[in-house]
């Protein structure tokens, strides 16, 4: 009859295969050539995943969210002076998971910067405002009159010689919906590469330039005055944390201008290709705000993205820095 689907020698309907489309296809990824689209599971995200769903530790609890980063932590009050095992254990934690997540953590400017600083020294950023009283907190305030634009993958402050270790979020106001923040695991990222890609950028150094994202802010005629301040920085294409040894990619759209060494376009194609793989939702994590969440992250192993969808509510975060080492 018009319309049926052909009917197989035992009467039934004839299949054209399993009826998973990737069963016994090794690793377990189908591509479709037309769309350069790559289906199936990240196989090489399984021990990482394993490791990490046996959290154990004495002083806080530590509840796994992602599939390779991100973690909440309770157990803990952010304001306190906490002693130094419960620090040495944010820190592990940290490592492990990459973010942290601290909800209900009422704490002052003074808290913040008091808590940030146990883990290092802070930074002052010299292209956004500061609070008032505590220079070394950033504060993101935006409404009707003022945007945000951090709307794209990037580490922190790579323009820098010595970036960012890592960054210590609180919210203080966020809108009902919208606003959230997603992380994406770039030593899952860097393991991900196919082998020639990663011969191809073992080696290779990336420029970074403050210019390209904040070129808007420094004033008229202080162009050269801001760049002998903070003159180009040069950093691996692909970076080894100091801490745990894990290879990173280290480039992103918002501060990296060339590979160093290598023609322009060709250069761009790189870098492009490299810090797309942040998108891969199999590597991310996304944290929902609520007032007084803290979320505290490893700038090396981790890129972020603050999703400007909230427009024109209010949005206020102040961030600490802490100073960290040079790439390598």
């Amino acid at each position: 009859m018009e319309g049926d689907g052909e009917v197989a020698s035992n009467g039934g309907p004839e299949q054209a295969g399993t009826s998973d489309p990737a069963a016994g296809i090794a690793p377990g990824r189908v591509r479709i050539d037309q769309y350069g689209l790559d289906l199936g599971p990240w196989l090489h995200l399984a021990e990482e995943r394993s490791r990490l769903a046996r959290p154990s530790f004495a002083h806080i609890s530590v509840a796994p969210q992602g599939a390779t980063l991100g973690a909440e932590v309770s157990g803990v009050d952010l304001g306190a002076e906490l002693p130094d095992e419960v620090i040495a254990e944010i820190r592990r934690a940290l490592l492990d998971y990459k973010v942290l997540v601290f909800r209900d953590q009422p704490i002052t400017p003074a808290q913040h910067v008091g808590f940030a600083r146990r883990f290092g020294d802070l930074e002052i950023h010299p292209f956004i405002t500061g609070n008032a009283e505590h220079p070394e907190l950033v504060r993101f305030e935006k409404g009707v009159d003022t945007g945000g634009f951090e709307n794209g993958w990037h580490h922190d402050v790579t323009w820098r010689e010595v970036p960012s270790m890592g960054a210590i979020l609180h919210a203080i106001q966020v809108p009902a919906t919208g606003g959230d923040t997603l992380f994406c695991d770039m030593g899952a990222a860097y393991d991900g590469l196919d082998g020639d890609t990663k011969e191809h950028i073992a080696g290779l150094f990336a420029i970074h330039d403050f210019m390209l994202a904040f070129a808007h802010q420094v004033p008229d005629g202080k162009q050269e005055e801001f760049r002998a301040r903070y003159p180009e920085a040069r950093h691996p294409v692909v970076c080894t944390h100091p801490e745990t040894g894990r290879k990173l990619i280290f480039v992103n759209c918002y501060f990296t201008s060339h590979i160093d060494g290598m023609d322009t376009d060709e250069g761009v194609e790189l870098i492009k290709h490299l810090a797309g793989q942040a998108k891969v939702v199999e590597y991310q994590f996304r944290v929902r705000w609520a007032p007084d969440t803290v979320v505290f992250w490893d700038n090396r192993s981790v890129q972020h993205y603050a999703a400007s969808d909230y427009y024109p509510d209010v949005r206020i975060m102040e961030r600490a820095s802490i100073v960290g080492t040079r790439p390598a």
